[in-house]
C-alpha cells in the first residue's frame, strides 16, 4: 500500500540568543491510509513541534531547515501558503493538547466550528448551522444546540475535546493529527474519545498520527509505534513488536517505569538523569548519559541511524537490548 503521508529527515530548529534548539532532528516517518502511529516519548523530545512541522505552523522563532513532509505525492514544504491554507483542516487536520487554550475563548464555539466550514465550503448559513449541530451530535454532545451557543469557559474539558474534534472532523481530512487528544481527561472520556476515533477510521478511512505518552493508549488503538527522544526517532514498529520486545534501552526504560497489573510486585525502575540539552546536542547518542546499555563503541562513534533489526521493526542502538 502506498503511503499516503512520509516524512524525509524533518529537521526544525529554534533560533534563539542561547544557540541554536535543535527541537526536531532529521525525523522520519511513514503514514498508510487507515492507520494508525503512536509518536510517544517523554515531555520536550520534539513530538508536538513534529506535528506542527507537518503543517507548517511552527512558531517564531522556529524554522523548519530541512527535510521533506511529502503528501500524495507534493512535498509541502515546497508548496505556495496559499496552498497550505486550502490543505489545513481539509486534508490534513490538528486536534491540539489543550482545547481550551486552542479555542477562542470571546466566541461561541459553534461560531467557531462554522468557521472551519464556511473557509473552504462556502455554505449557505442555516445549512451551515445545521452541520455544526451533527458535527457536535456525532462527537456524542446530547444538547447540540446548547453546546453550539456556548463560551469555552463554559465547556468541561471533555466537551471541549470533543467540539475540538468536531473542528478537526468536519471536512472529513484524509490525515488527522492527535497531539494528546485524551490528556487531562478521566479514564471513562478517554475511552469515549478513542472509541469515537476508531469508529471514525473505520467509516472514514482517515489516517491517524496520535501523539501521547499514554502507553495504555498506544497498545489500545495504535498499528505502529515510533519512539521519540531528544528530537530523534530511536526506535518504530508495529504495536505488538514494540511492546513485546522493546529494543531500544530508552523504549526498555519507558516500560520499565510503568506499573503493570499482571506483575504487581515488580518494582518501579524510574529512568536515571535528565533528557539532553537540545542547544548543545552531543555527536553521540543522545541517550548515552542516561543508558544502562552504554559501550566504547557509543562513545567513540557517532549517534547511530535508524536501522531494521527483525523485519519492519527498526532501531537506532549500537547496543540493544537483547531478549533471548
Amino acid at each position: 500500500m502506498t503511503p499516503l503521508l512520509e516524512v524525509h529527515n524533518l529537521s526544525t530548529y529554534f533560533f534563539t540568543r542561547e544557540g541554536v534548539v535543535k527541537a526536531v532532528n532529521r525525523v522520519s516517518f511513514s503514514l498508510l491510509p487507515g492507520q494508525t502511529l503512536g509518536l510517544v516519548g517523554e515531555s520536550g523530545a520534539g513530538k508536538s513541534v513534529t506535528a506542527l512541522s507537518l503543517l507548517r505552523l511552527v512558531p517564531y522563532p522556529g524554522r523548519i531547515v530541512g527535510g521533506a513532509v511529502v503528501y500524495q505525492g507534493r512535498n509541502l514544504l515546497e508548496v505556495s501558503e496559499e496552498e497550505m491554507r486550502r490543505l489545513r483542516g481539509k486534508e490534513i487536520a490538528i486536534v491540539f493538547q489543550n482545547p481550551h487554550a486552542a479555542l477562542n475563548p470571546v466566541l461561541p464555539v459553534g461560531v467557531q466550528v462554522e468557521e472551519v466550514l464556511q473557509a473552504h465550503l462556502r455554505l449557505p448559513r442555516r445549512e451551515a448551522r445545521r452541520r455544526v449541530e451533527d458535527l457536535l451530535r456525532n462527537m456524542g454532545l446530547s444538547d447540540p444546540e446548547r453546546v453550539a451557543a456556548q463560551y469555552p469557559f463554559q465547556l468541561s474539558g471533555g466537551m471541549a475535546q470533543r467540539v475540538m474534534l468536531a473542528m478537526a472532523l468536519a471536512l472529513h481530512p484524509k490525515v488527522l493529527i492527535a497531539d494528546e487528544p485524551t490528556s487531562n481527561l478521566d479514564v471513562t472520556l478517554q475511552a469515549d474519545i478513542l472509541h469515537r476515533l476508531h469508529t471514525l477510521q473505520q467509516e472514514q478511512g482517515v489516517a491517524i498520527l496520535l501523539i501521547t505518552h499514554n502507553m495504555g493508549v498506544v497498545a489500545r488503538v495504535a498499528h505502529r509505534v515510533a519512539v521519540m527522544y531528544a528530537g530523534t526517532i530511536v526506535e518504530e514498529g508495529p504495536v505488538l513488536s514494540i511492546l513485546r520486545d522493546p529494543l531500544h534501552p530508552y523504549t526498555w526504560g519507558l516500560f520499565q517505569a510503568i506499573p503493570r497489573l499482571d506483575r504487581p510486585d515488580r518494582p518501579l525502575r524510574p529512568l536515571r538523569g535528565t533528557p539532553p540539552n537540545l542547544v548543545d546536542l552531543p555527536d553521540q547518542c543522545p541517550f548515552l548519559p542516561r543508558c544502562p546499555k552504554a559501550t566504547v563503541v557509543c562513545r567513540t562513534n557517532p549517534s547511530p541511524p535508524l536501522q531494521p533489526v527483525d523485519g519492519d521493526h527498526w532501531v537506532a542502538c549500537y547496543n540493544r537490548i537483547r531478549h533471548d
